[in-house]
């Protein structure tokens, strides 16, 4: 589709379509130019998309009440991109959205984006961002993985479990005035599982299980 075409449709499309217009979607343009650093798709492969960037801008374990609802899970691993960074390649119309604070299912910023057909979550649509799950990535060795190690937890007083990993747990989203840290498990106990971690991970690669 030429510029010309492309502003063409841009212009007669429905406002409620103008999001296939837009990042993170661009459901009309080939992006031959983007530079491919990994590949995702949800659980059942209708939905598709590439990652731009090698490493995201944060990476944080979520434990908010919506987060454990949504995810049916006792936190969340998410990981924040610039909606230039992705590139859908499959599935752009079999995407459904949902506004947990309006309860709409209109896509309207912020919302949370799915596979219409498995419900995998594919991501959190800010107005500004995206917050990516990782666990959708094809990574292809650990140092790929280890791009993505997440780096604090928030919301942690909501909490449904304890996990001692010595990684910074924030009442709120981030630092700030409304977010504090809350003391960690004992820095002992933390090394003594930091270091079976390390030991099993040894042994995964030596035994040739983590290839």
């Amino acid at each position: 589709m030429s510029h010309m075409e492309e502003q063409k449709f841009k212009d007669s499309a429905p406002e409620k379509d103008h999001w296939k217009t837009k990042a993170p979607y661009k459901v009309h343009d080939k992006q031959d130019d983007f530079h491919v650093r990994y590949e995702a798709s949800c659980h059942c492969g209708k939905v598709k998309y590439q990652l731009s960037r090698e490493e995201p801008l944060d990476s944080k374990l979520c434990h908010c009440t919506t987060c454990q609802t949504q995810h049916a899970a006792p936190f969340q691993w998410a990981a924040i991109f610039h909606k230039d960074d992705i590139n859908f390649t499959h599935g752009h119309h079999d995407l459904e959205w949902y506004d947990p604070t309006s309860k709409s299912i209109a896509h309207q910023l912020p919302c949370k984006v799915r596979c219409s057909f498995c419900h995998s979550p594919i991501m959190d649509e800010g107005r500004n961002m995206i917050l990516l799950f990782p666990s959708l990535i094809h990574f292809k060795n650990d140092q790929e993985k280890a791009n993505f190690k997440p780096r604090l937890h928030m919301f942690y007083n909501q909490r449904v479990m304890d996990i001692p990993d010595g990684l910074p747990k924030w009442t709120g989203i981030n630092e700030g005035e409304d977010s504090h840290l809350i003391e960690d498990s004992p820095p002992e106990l933390v090394k003594e599982m930091e270091r079976k971690r390390v030991e099993e991970q040894k042994k995964k690669v030596e035994s040739g299980e983590n290839k």
